[in-house]
């Protein structure tokens, strides 16, 4: 599969050619499987239900394809944010399943260790401008979406991984000049 030959299957299709429509999806869940085979080696039972979710939601989401724009970049962005996804859900129930020894002495200091690194954050946090602190917030440390970042802040989508990119780099080299 090439972009160009893609993009022409989604053009034809969004323009009524049903078949044309049908070979583009059927192309596309022959990388859309190898894109999560490549990422869920452990998880290979995760993959054909990834595949079609993300057919879904290529197909909800159609209307928002810019032609004029690479095709593989935005159908590979709405693949990792269903990838995302299910790590966050396989997170939780793995939380949810994983005994935890009562026992275990360690529970303090962690908890200190904890704060302590949340403060020290926090402090790091404080000294970059709302467009940087606001996204690395929500985003990195909330695990919001850049959609819903975007949402929370009235900045753009594109502002925000901007602001996430330029914070970090921003908190990297101070922590680069403190040591």
């Amino acid at each position: 599969m090439g972009e160009e030959h893609l993009r022409g299957l989604l053009a034809r299709g969004l323009a009524g050619d049903a078949s044309a429509y049908h070979a583009f999806l059927k192309e596309l869940s022959a990388h859309l499987r190898a894109f999560f085979r490549k990422r869920l080696g452990r998880l290979p039972d995760e993959v054909e239900d990834l595949v079609q979710e993300s057919l879904l939601a290529v197909h909800i989401q159609r209307h928002t394809y810019d032609p004029g724009q690479r095709l593989t970049p935005w159908v590979y962005a709405l693949a990792r944010y269903k990838l995302i996804d299910l790590l966050r859900r396989r997170a939780r129930t793995d939380l949810l399943h994983d005994p935890l020894d009562e026992n275990n002495e360690d529970f303090g200091a962690s908890d200190s260790e904890a704060a302590e690194a949340r403060r020290d954050i926090a402090k790091l946090l404080e000294a970059l401008p709302d467009r940087q602190r606001l996204p690395i917030l929500y985003v990195k440390l909330e695990g919001l979406s850049v959609a819903e970042t975007a949402h929370h802040t009235g900045m753009s989508e594109a502002a925000v991984k901007v602001g996430v990119h330029r914070g970090l780099k921003a908190l990297a080299a101070k922590l680069r000049s403190a040591s």
